[in-house]
């Protein structure tokens, strides 16, 4: 080979190097620019979801819940309902449920509100052996610290608050609620009726068969997961419910319908739903018995029914497939609580089921590799590794 093919050649090579450099850095410099937008979005985007609240909320409830129907929806379409029929049925159930849960939960306990004015005398008298012993304790801690440094004087005044704003607080609210109320219910119905075909042209809009398989593979996975999680906490809550609400009756608890939905709808929330729901009981309790240790029975079967029913049949029902680490159902929860408050850690894990399969189907960024070693925020692909030996082997045979 003379010199001119030589400095050709070299000059091939050298281009050829020039052209990985640029591209090299190219891809760098929007890989950065990439995850600096990723992180401004990340940052911003949970004080945007809490400031419009009043937009966000309904629309993800409703596309929440529209999810959950997805499986009814698709049972009558195959029994030849028409989509918009069908989408009505579904939303015709869930109204039903959702009437029932409002007549026997909230209105008793409206009842409830307002008689607490009226009970709270029995409540103090019910705790009075309690605070008896309180007094005791403190005055014995007194005593101690009295010996060592002058106490302090310090004065408590416990006030109670009439609630006779409620009613007003109701018709000032109220009107905004059920705009809401509706809104959501009409995303529930168009995205139902509309499931089909949009699920239909997103797969066909694919640009190769597989990812037209992998797109309807993570619609599958979502709804499957999601609606398998609300279903299958749905029917163990509201048994959970019912066997509280049967006990309670038993023991003498007045509305015991009312506190098995309370039991029910508290249920859906991690951790703190079920305490809050002993807590709640515990005061009814005090409202109702006029011992204080008897109204300790309510709390108490209500724990001994969730320590079963989260140790062995929740587990048993649900098993592996929707198994969630305990870690991220807490920063969900607390995430969504204090973006939307109840409602947001109503909705935290089923959020949180729907965010996993996305990710775990579309897959997630190399930042590692980034930083690191790549340059990029994707995964150095198997196709790519194979290519990379050809290449490296074809620039030895050239140079």
């Amino acid at each position: 080979m003379d010199a001119r093919a030589k400095k050709e050649l070299t000059d091939r090579v050298n281009a050829h190097e020039l052209a990985e450099a640029f591209t090299a850095k190219r891809d760098r410099l929007l890989a950065a620019m990439t995850l600096i937008a990723g992180v401004g979005l990340i940052v911003a985007l949970p004080f945007a979801l809490k400031s419009g609240a009043e937009f966000f909320l309904p629309v993800t409830a409703a596309l929440v819940i529209a999810i959950a129907l997805v499986p009814m929806l698709e049972w009558f379409e195959r029994h030849g309902v028409p989509s918009k029929l069908a989408s009505a049925l579904c939303l015709l159930v869930f109204l039903m449920l959702a009437v029932f849960a409002i007549g026997s939960i909230v209105l008793p306990a409206l009842d409830w509100v307002t008689l607490i004015p009226e009970r709270i005398g029995t409540v103090r008298a019910t705790l009075e052996p309690l605070l008896d012993l309180y007094k005791s304790f403190d005055r014995f801690v007194e005593g101690i610290l009295s010996q060592v440094a002058a106490a302090p004087d310090r004065s408590r005044m416990v006030t109670i608050e009439d609630p006779s704003s409620l009613s007003g607080l109701l018709a000032t609210s109220a009107p905004h609620i059920l705009i809401q109320l509706f809104f959501a219910l009409l995303v529930i119905f168009f995205f139902l009726s509309g499931w089909t075909a949009m699920r239909k042209s997103t797969i066909v809009s694919r640009g190769s068969f597989e990812g037209a398989l992998t797109t309807a593979r993570v619609i599958q996975q979502v709804v499957d997961s999601t609606s398998t999680y609300i279903a299958t906490i749905t029917i163990i809550n509201v048994t959970l419910g019912a066997l509280t609400a049967l006990i309670l009756w038993q023991l003498g608890m007045t509305s015991p319908v009312m506190w098995g939905g309370i039991v029910a709808v508290l249920n859906y929330i991690p951790y703190l739903g079920p305490i809050a729901a002993a807590l709640l009981l515990f005061l009814g309790g005090l409202m109702v018995f006029a011992d204080a240790w008897a109204a300790l029975l309510p709390p108490l079967v209500f724990i001994g029914l969730h320590m079963v029913e989260a140790n062995v049949i929740t587990p048993m029902i649900v098993g592996e497939r929707l198994a969630i680490n305990p870690l991220a159902i807490l920063i969900s929860l607390s995430f969504w609580a204090w973006v939307w408050g109840t409602t947001g850690a109503l909705l935290a894990v089923p959020l949180l089921i729907i965010i996993k399969q996305v990710f775990s189907a579309a897959g997630t960024p190399d930042i590692a590799g980034f930083l690191f070693e790549h340059g990029t925020l994707t995964h150095v692909g198997e196709e790519d590794e194979e290519d990379e030996p050809a290449l490296v082997d074809s620039e030895k045979g050239v140079t």
